[in-house]
């Protein structure tokens, strides 16, 4: 087997196994070295994202989903049972199964691609070679003209914190705990910590997030966010904001964290369990070589181009190690862009309107600018909002919790931003994206015909609630 290919690929994530498939298709010759282990101590393709993120979070939700309408929703629609349980071996298991399913997916989509996989560390040396360093020790080296870094990210781990993988965890020990906590503790309230914040609490945890921003998903757009924030509220997610940790010690088989309040008074919280997920850094550590003439930035990531090029002859960079939202979706697209590029095809990715998921229950989800970040940025707007308490199908489904906001342009209608909260809108959003992507107006979406009864009709009122004509609400 000759070392040289066309394209090799450092990372095995969602932004680089895609690469690699895409410039497989093109007829490329392509490598992907990773590193990645799994559960069973074998190699596992697929990064955090099958491993230890979006795939197996998404299994536990849904399993935890399915337990807390047993036990408390059920019940409207005339279905009781007598003390259901949950067994966690199952639980836990289950998602194993579906982990095993996807990374195996990969393995075989590379044997039909014909992708040849290096498991190990993967470092860039000068001249676009990579040398690869396996988990028994030993190195090889292979070059290709083109590499691509997709070396992804890890959690950001608190100096007062530090996790110990028993007590103080990370996103993969929340996926893994043998049994539900009495009192689960977690230290940020972005996607990871809501999510599985969400998992636990809803198997029994008394689980409190600490916030340190003084705005509940500042990120999203606020009226949405303090909308969801009512309905955590209501199921007992303990929410604090403005509540910035300072200590987190060990004492026998608790956890007591010590922080400030919004009044800066010391206060201290005492968990079985403490889940920091304060967010992500882009995992670059020994992935170059001192005269490689790639740059990092003031953060660690990559430095590329809108590209994903790096300015070094044949070296490109996607994902999470680079610019832009840490997603899934981006770097998967950033993988496509890149290697038609190389194949010689037009590529691009437009970083405005990716979409953004919180797969909570309701759902958040959301495209484009906010209402605030229009506000700062002093670009005129209207906006328009239809619940999902006025829909039929949702309120059939039990589920009319939620809205939709759509802003447009003032002057030229074009849709700017849409922001949900409500069932099944991680599906929902995607229709707004399409729009934005063709640059198109609340009054595109307003004279389309949607489907009745059906949840996408929230966004079609919402498109007319923008011109103060939403049929089933008033304006």
């Amino acid at each position: 087997m000759s070392d040289k290919f066309d394209v090799i690929v450092i990372g095995a994530g969602p932004a680089g196994y895609v690469a690699a498939i895409r410039a497989a298709q093109l007829g490329l010759k392509t490598a992907v070295v990773d590193a990645f282990v799994g559960k069973d101590g074998k190699a596992a393709l697929g990064g955090t994202c099958l491993n230890v993120g979006c795939i197996p979070s998404k299994a536990l939700l849904d399993s935890s989903k399915q337990f807390h309408n047993l036990t408390h929703n059920f019940k409207d629609h005339g279905i009781t049972a007598e003390n259901p349980k949950i067994d966690i071996g199952t639980f836990i298991g289950r998602k194993d199964k579906i982990v095993k399913q996807f990374t195996g997916g990969v393995t075989m989509l590379f044997k039909a691609n014909k992708v040849t996989s290096f498991f190990g560390k993967g470092k860039l040396l000068k001249g676009n070679q990579v040398e690869v360093t396996g988990n028994d020790g030993a190195v090889q080296t292979i070059s290709a003209t083109n590499v691509i870094l997709a070396s992804g990210s890890v959690p950001i781990e608190l100096p007062f914190a530090k996790f110990d993988g028993k007590h103080i965890i990370d996103n993969a020990g929340a996926l893994d705990l043998t049994e539900v906590p009495k009192r689960l503790g977690v230290i940020g309230a972005g996607v990871i910590g809501l999510e599985l914040g969400s998992v636990w609490k809803r198997l029994g945890a008394e689980t409190t997030v600490l916030e340190a921003l003084p705005k509940f998903l500042q990120v999203a757009d606020q009226d949405i966010a303090k909308m969801a924030a009512r309905e955590f509220a209501k199921q007992g997610l303990d929410i604090k904001v403005n509540a910035k940790v300072t200590s987190a010690e060990v004492k026998g088989d608790e956890v007591h964290v010590g922080y400030t309040d919004k009044d800066g008074a010391a206060q201290t919280l005492v968990v079985d369990k403490l889940l920091v997920a304060v967010g992500r850094r882009a995992y670059t550590a020994g992935l170059l070589a001192d005269d490689t003439g790639v740059t990092l930035d003031e953060r660690g990531r990559i430095v590329v181009d809108e590209h994903n090029h790096t300015g070094v002859d044949g070296v490109w960079a996607i994902g999470d190690a680079v610019r832009g939202p840490m997603l899934a979706h981006k770097g998967s697209e950033e993988g496509v862009m890149v290697a038609e590029l190389i194949a010689g095809k037009p590529g691009h990715v437009n970083l405005d309107t990716v979409p953004w998921v919180i797969y909570t229950e309701p759902e958040i989800a959301w495209v484009g600018k906010t209402e605030e970040q229009l506000k700062e940025e002093g670009i005129p707007y209207k906006t328009g909002a239809f619940p999902f308490a006025a829909n039929g199908r949702a309120v059939a489904m039990n589920e009319g919790i939620g809205q939709v906001k759509m802003i447009a342009h003032a002057e030229t209608d074009r849709i700017l931003g849409v922001h949900m909260v409500g069932p099944v809108v991680s599906e929902l959003i995607h229709e707004c994206v399409v729009a934005m992507e063709f640059k198109g107006s609340s009054e595109d979406l307003a004279r389309i015909v949607h489907a009745h009864p059906a949840l996408s009709e929230v966004v079609h009122e919402a498109a007319l609630s923008v011109d103060k004509r939403a049929i089933h609400k008033g304006n």
